[in-house]
């Protein structure tokens, strides 16, 4: 490599470095807040992308299994970047929050039964603050995400859907659906049913059908001309119409008259805007690396599947495995099947590792807490009970930790670099764009279930150690207003919020239980 190369991708990969780095410090909060910050970031900072591609990817890594705000991070910079630009902001975002909480596993694996009243204290106010951000970042993420009534709707009822049920299969369902129902809304099926049903009903009102020869002498209706204009056999010229062009056709066209036939052609021809796929401007493209085909997408896509069923029949078959490799299994069939993050990771990851007997109820609702207070993505929460399990077995906790860091992110970020390589050959076809709309607008109301799940378990105390409403005290309410209220009308970071939580909680502490 020529030295002039060899300087130009050192600046890159230091450019890359330094931006994902910093991201993977202070962007705490969640994914609803993570999205919002990359928004920021990439689209209004240093418009690595546009916010048509963010608004894409930020469907696509929801639609995906695995950490959402990873995925878009590792997208953003395989875009901008190539290959070894996403490695390494992965890289960059996911190991500050890593180390700290291998740090602080260690920590809690010496501790006692109980902690310290002050702790439930300083735990809860950090619950209480990140129930605020991240409502916040849900209604920031719903105005771009909200086009019409119908995405409003959506949003609604994806939101209130998923309080009232979780499941593993819950939430991609909800999601597909969500799709499903713009794609039908956006070209037309139900109107189209719906207009012959009413026209239908109509003749059969009036007790008698419609014959041809009254119909061809009568003045055809709006539904006749949407009929004949669907049907190709009457878009055809008749038989005896000649199809050898004029003599005249050899004449120069004025301007005037070129003009006058364009606009009698637009107007007399049927519209194409419902059978032609939309082309995506320029702007909007997509610049992967040469080797990302749409072939090689699923070629990598078949291989993860082919190691997801080895894995999966292993765990199956070998029941008295060793157990690094049953907690290797069991956080990669987490990484495999989880979508819509922080709602369901928390309740699988407790039965794949609390009901194996590896890890202690306790000491799994304190990662639970602490990782509301960490940058980076939440399923660094992994990474912590892997060095637990670790350490109770006898094992090395860096060992335990490595692998459950593996397991949980390794399918995420191979599906979705798979996926891109299709993505960039079909995202122009426009029933892609309409399932799109709605796969946005219900990933954004399954956030609103997020906000509910930590409200719902955000109070600590000594008698409740696996957790309780924060309505149970109107102070922690008080919290999440603060830390609403400062972000979204005196700017105040999601950092600096989380952190005025922890010491409102340890104010509370001094006044009412010291």
């Amino acid at each position: 490599m020529s030295p002039l190369r060899l300087k130009n991708l050192s600046r890159r990969v230091w450019k890359v470095l330094r931006a994902n780095w910093h991201l993977g410090v202070t962007a705490f909060g969640g994914p609803p807040v993570h999205f919002r910050i990359f928004n920021e970031k990439f689209v209004t900072k240093t418009k690595w992308i546009d916010e048509q591609v963010f608004q894409e990817l930020f469907s696509i890594s929801q639609a995906l299994s695995g950490p959402a705000s990873t995925k878009m991070l590792y997208c953003i910079n395989l875009i901008h970047g190539g290959l070894l630009s996403a490695i390494l902001s992965f890289m960059m975002w996911s190991l500050p929050g890593a180390i700290g909480m291998y740090a602080l596993s260690i920590g809690v694996s010496n501790i006692g039964e109980t902690l310290p009243a002050p702790v439930y204290a300083l735990f809860s106010g950090l619950n209480a603050a990140t129930v605020g951000v991240i409502a916040l970042a849900a209604i920031e993420l719903s105005q771009k995400s909200i086009t019409d009534k119908l995405t409003r709707v959506i949003v609604f009822l994806t939101g209130t859907a998923g309080m009232l049920y979780r499941a593993l299969w819950y939430f991609p369902l909800l999601m597909a659906i969500s799709g499903l129902v713009t794609l039908i809304y956006d070209f037309r099926w139900v109107h189209r049913f719906l207009r012959r049903l009413l026209a239908t009903a109509t003749r059969l009102r009036s007790g008698r059908q419609a014959q041809p020869s009254e119909v061809a002498s009568a003045s055809p209706s709006v539904n006749a001309i949407a009929h004949r204009l669907d049907d190709p056999a009457a878009r055809t010229p008749p038989q005896n119409q000649s199809s050898t062009p004029s003599p005249l056709s050899d004449l120069p066209v004025t301007e005037t008259e070129a003009h006058a036939t364009n606009i009698t052609t637009t107007t007399s021809a049927p519209s194409t805007a419902e059978t032609e796929p939309r082309i995506i401007p320029a702007s909007h493209t997509l610049t992967l690396p040469p080797s990302l085909t749409w072939k090689t997408g699923a070629l990598v896509i078949a291989g993860f599947l082919v190691t997801f069923i080895v894995a999966i029949a292993l765990r199956s078959a070998l029941p008295s495995a060793p157990l690094l490799y049953r907690l290797f299994a069991n956080m990669y069939l987490a990484g495999t099947i989880i979508f819509g993050g922080g709602p369901v990771v928390i309740p699988l990851l407790r039965e794949y590792v609390v009901a194996e007997g590896w890890v202690s109820p306790r000491d799994f609702l304190i990662g639970l807490a602490l990782i509301q207070a960490f940058p980076g993505p939440n399923f660094n929460f992994a990474v912590f009970l892997g060095s637990l399990t670790a350490l109770g077995a006898g094992y090395s906790s860096v060992v335990g930790a490595v692998i459950a860091w593996i397991a949980m992110f390794a399918p995420g970020l191979v599906l979705v670099h798979g996926t891109m390589g299709i993505w960039s050959a079909v995202r122009s076809r426009r029933w892609v764009k309409s399932v799109l709309r709605g796969v946005n607008a219900g990933a954004v109301g399954l956030m609103y279930t997020a906000v509910y799940r930590i409200f719902g378990v955000g109070y600590l105390d000594e008698q409740f150690q696996t957790g309780r409403s924060l309505g149970d005290d109107p102070w922690w309410l008080v919290i999440t207003a603060t830390s609403y209220v400062g972000g979204r009308y005196f700017g105040l970071s999601a950092v600096f919020a989380i952190m005025l939580g922890a010491v409102m909680g340890m104010a509370w502490y001094g006044v009412v239980a010291a």
